[in-house]
């Protein structure tokens, strides 16, 4: 099993070298890695590029997380797209192996993983977390909820449905009602979401 690894950035130099050393200790190490740089003026760029990221350029002012991600994707040359952001790093080598389990199934157009806080993330954040992403794996969740911060997409679907780029948000949601497939959450596919709001 083989993927591509879309990474939204901008001036992440503080996170992405976790992410990208996460990525290289994955079970699954047939990935190609592309780095999706909406203008960062710190040194994101030049970490993503010695873990061997290909780097895709946009204008700070083009920036929604749609268009972002569609730059990506259309870069990407594999069938299997993971989607991670910048400040999200995995907590087990068999992270992208359990993310990219469920497309076993070919009804599945969408997985996505657990969220957990790092240590001294907020009380009430964490608990959004244990709300939003439960300890249980759901095959084929019923309500279309995922979160691109952590995900997996096939392309052959997003080149008949690109994610919308007029959105200021909840692009991923817009997206998963629109296919028609199932969304598969998987609990053991989990990462540290590093938020500093």
């Amino acid at each position: 099993m083989n993927c591509s690894i879309i990474i939204r950035a901008y001036n992440e130099e503080k996170h992405i070298g976790r992410l990208l050393e996460g990525i290289r200790q994955q079970t699954i190490k047939d990935v190609e890695i592309i780095l999706v740089d909406s203008g960062s003026t710190d040194h994101t760029v030049a970490i993503a590029e010695s873990f061997g990221a290909r780097i895709v350029h946009i204008p700070s002012a083009e920036f929604t997380f749609g268009r972002s991600l569609n730059c990506g994707i259309q870069a990407a040359t594999r069938e299997l797209i993971v989607i991670a952001s910048a400040h999200v790093y995995p907590v087990y080598p068999d992270w992208l192996e359990s993310l990219l389990r469920p497309f076993e199934d070919a009804k599945v157009a969408l997985t996505y993983g657990k969220q957990r806080g790092p240590e001294t993330a907020k009380f009430s954040e964490q608990q959004i977390y244990h709300k939003w992403y439960p300890d249980a794996s759901q095959p084929r969740q019923s309500p279309a909820f995922c979160n691109n911060a952590n995900a997996a997409i096939r392309k052959s679907l997003w080149e008949q449905k690109p994610y919308d780029e007029t959105l200021t948000g909840l692009e991923d949601l817009a997206w998963a009602k629109e296919q028609g497939y199932h969304i598969a959450y998987v609990a053991e596919a989990g990462i540290i979401h590093i938020h500093n709001e």
